[in-house]
């Protein structure tokens, strides 16, 4: 059974999605759905997702929630709250009570968006980010590559959280530079707690021509830093839309793993996500 370990779903009738900016991402401008989802998943022998955070606002994670308490495809959520409030292990305590509260298996920011880019390391982020390891929960990276030597630091400082690096690091394919992401991704990778997502590729090439090939490098990169115990395939649905399909992203990342035996296929494609996730 395939895991899809990262996807999201919005309504823009309930909460704009204001990151959505620009002609390029003008096709993203519309509805969503985990229904809208359910036969790509289907035709694709996808069995259980991961739905994760797109705004930082407290409703969304309630929100979703309860979405996966009544979707038997969501099997685990990776919602958002503010790490620097003080009372975050609460805040984290209560969400765990609410409808589909035990779906709740990790917590994401985005980091990207911070103008500091050492944010990670802040104290009070620090706190938040023992509050989310006392939780049981894991803690999801969404970065740049400048923002990758930051996490390392602070996955460092927390032996005890599992920290999942988010569509590789977010490598600049479509100019086809590896370096400095990939010592940066190698340092990520050494620390044995860190986990990280095949997903988001087709979006950091070029959009409209991009090949296989071009994706092979830097998948190369994390299948050796990390090793199939420590991948998982996502598909980072709607937004891999803008360059391919739900299934031509998951028949993609089976090519980019070809080299690998069955059972370290079946690490990435669903051993990984269920063990980190809890699923």
């Amino acid at each position: 059974m395939t895991v899809d370990a990262h996807h999201h779903v919005w309504d823009l009738t309930v909460r704009d999605q204001d990151w959505i900016t620009g002609p390029e991402l003008e096709p993203l401008r519309r509805n969503f759905t985990a229904d809208g989802l359910r036969p790509q998943t289907r035709a694709a022998g996808v069995g259980r997702t991961v739905l994760v955070q797109t705004v930082t606002v407290p409703e969304e994670t309630p929100e979703f929630l309860a979405l996966a308490d009544g979707h038997d495809l969501i099997a685990g959520v990776v919602g958002w709250v503010d790490l620097t409030r003080p009372d975050v292990a609460g805040e984290l305590a209560r969400l765990r009570e609410l409808p589909g509260g035990r779906r709740l298996k990790g917590i994401r920011h985005q980091v990207q968006a911070e103008p500091d880019p050492r944010w990670l390391l802040r104290p009070d982020v620090h706190r938040g980010l023992a509050a989310v390891a006392d939780a049981g929960l894991v803690y999801d990276l969404v970065v740049t590559p400048r923002r990758l030597r930051a996490c390392a630091e602070a996955a460092a400082g927390h032996p005890g959280l599992t920290f999942v690096l988010d569509h590789l690091g977010k490598p600049p394919i479509a100019s086809g530079a590896r370096e400095p992401w990939a010592t940066a991704v190698r340092a990520l990778a050494a620390l044995p707690h860190t986990v990280c997502k095949l997903s988001g590729m087709v979006t950091e090439a070029d959009p409209a021509g991009w090949t296989t090939a071009d994706l092979r490098p830097y998948a190369d990169v994390v299948l050796d830093a990390f090793g199939p115990d420590r991948l998982m395939y996502g598909s980072d649905w709607p937004v891999c839309t803008l360059a391919a399909s739900y299934a031509d992203v998951l028949a993609t990342a089976r090519d980019l793993t070809s080299v690998l035996t069955p059972s370290e296929r079946t690490a990435v494609f669903e051993g990984t996500a269920t063990r980190v996730y809890g699923l």
